[in-house]
């Protein structure tokens, strides 16, 4: 995939390797977080272990929702440019159909189906149910709304497209200040149509100001080498007013008796929309300056762990929901079952990802 990601990286002595360290952590934060939500954290997921909402797991699924759907973005835009360049539009668009397109229906008509199945059905019927659900034609598009929102803004790129043949200087902090700030306005305006956790078609429509706005800010990165020399001073200013803003949305909700943030105009709902923009440019800043001071330190393994991030991602759904209900099934501790999850689900969906990856044609998709 991209970040998690659907495009590589073009070959070069020049690779930036903190960008492996970063898509691996992603895929990571990405299991975290819907172990959370299995574990008592509000959202929507699979299989919820208990239906009683824990306060810390919501706020951390929050912040994680805050920006790390709207990183991957991102760091795809940023990789787009070179890819559409080096092949033309119309080979660009063949891989991405096959990078992208191809693991949708994947997961939408098989590894849908068998998650819902592990997620509900009775034991000895899970295989059965599985069956039945694929010969029905059910497809549950999961997690892969990602790829394939990504294919919709690859698309549009390929056929749209944005170089102006100059390079740009790295935007000032203020800019990245005013253009988080108009995010959350323009989140805000969307939720007045498509409220959060609303879904369309299988997205989320509420949350995708911020990964439209990441996506070409990443674009533009990307063509112009920005990511490579953010000025330091920029990325502590960023972190700063992530740190800031963190306290003020529990403030918020806290003192307001059934708090309304999904849509509308309560000061719930403003709040909300404005403080995911500005908790994502803390974060984003946090981390891409986290992943850059390590230089190439364990190059090796990082690539190997980005190599197969994008597999991790897809596989990493039905895996997490088959532990989490044998773990219930045993009644293990909520508290030891999450990072149990955690690290059981990452070290299989890598693992099963690197064995896959060993046949050629699966890394063409891979």
């Amino acid at each position: 995939m991209t970040t998690i990601t659907a495009i590589r990286p073009a070959p070069s002595r020049t690779r930036a390797f903190w960008i492996d360290r970063l898509r691996a952590g992603l895929i990571l934060l990405v299991i975290l977080h819907h172990a959370a939500i299995t574990y008592g954290a509000s959202g929507s997921w699979f299989f919820k272990a208990t239906e009683a909402t824990s306060v810390p797991l919501t706020f951390l699924a929050a912040v994680n929702q805050a920006f790390f759907m709207g990183l991957f973005f991102m760091i795809s835009g940023a990789l787009t440019p070179a890819s559409v360049d080096r092949k033309g539009a119309a080979a660009f668009l063949s891989e991405r159909a096959l990078r992208l397109g191809l693991p949708v229906l994947v997961f939408g008509f098989l590894l849908g189906p068998l998650t819902v199945a592990l997620a509900s059905a009775p034991a000895g019927d899970i295989l059965a149910e599985t069956g039945r659900r694929i010969l029905h034609g059910n497809f549950i598009l999961g997690p892969l709304w990602f790829p394939a929102a990504l294919l919709v803004f690859s698309i549009v790129l390929a056929i749209w497209p944005t170089s102006t043949g100059e390079t740009r200087p790295v935007p000032p902090f203020a800019h990245w200040l005013g253009l988080a700030l108009l995010t959350g306005h323009a989140a805000l305006a969307v939720r007045q149509v498509v409220p959060v956790g609303a879904t369309v078609a299988g997205f989320q429509l509420g949350y995708f100001a911020s990964y439209v706005v990441l996506f070409a800010v990443g674009v533009r990165a990307g063509r112009n080498g920005w990511l490579d020399r953010l000025p330091t001073r920029s990325l502590w200013r960023s972190i700063a007013v992530g740190l800031a803003a963190l306290p003020v949305l529990p403030a918020v909700l806290l003192s307001t008796d059934a708090p309304r943030f999904e849509t509308g105009f309560s000061l719930a709902a403003i709040s909300y929309a404005s403080w995911e923009p500005l908790v994502a440019l803390g974060a984003i800043a946090a981390l891409i300056h986290w992943t850059q001071r390590h230089g190439d330190r364990a190059a090796a393994f990082w690539a190997w762990a980005a190599a197969n991030s994008y597999g991790t991602f897809i596989l990493h759904a039905p895996i997490l929901v088959g532990l989490s209900r044998v773990l219930d099934a045993l009644g293990v501790p909520y508290a030891v079952a999450l990072p149990l999850s955690v690290a059981a689900t990452a070290l299989a969906a890598f693992g099963l990802t690197a064995l896959l990856r060993r046949s050629a044609a699966v890394r063409r998709v891979l």
